[in-house]
């Protein structure tokens, strides 16, 4: 499944390593995309979008499907 994420928090590219390094937490087969400028993840994966959230959360930032 893709999905799409705004994530405000996300200014820069340490930010993005975080995120990343959660997502794949979740599920170590996904790809991951981000957009810094744009403060977009995009997301191909088996998982659900909850779990992907959730550990967007833990890792200090909002996330919401956009």
């Amino acid at each position: 499944m893709k999905f799409r994420f705004e994530v405000p928090g996300m200014t820069c590219g340490g930010c993005a390593r975080t995120i990343v390094a959660a997502i794949k937490g979740v599920d170590a087969q996904a790809e991951v995309d981000t957009d810094v400028p744009g403060r977009i993840v995009r997301v191909d994966t088996g998982r659900d979008s909850d779990p992907l959230i959730a550990a967007i959360k833990a890792a200090g930032y909002d996330a919401r499907l956009g």
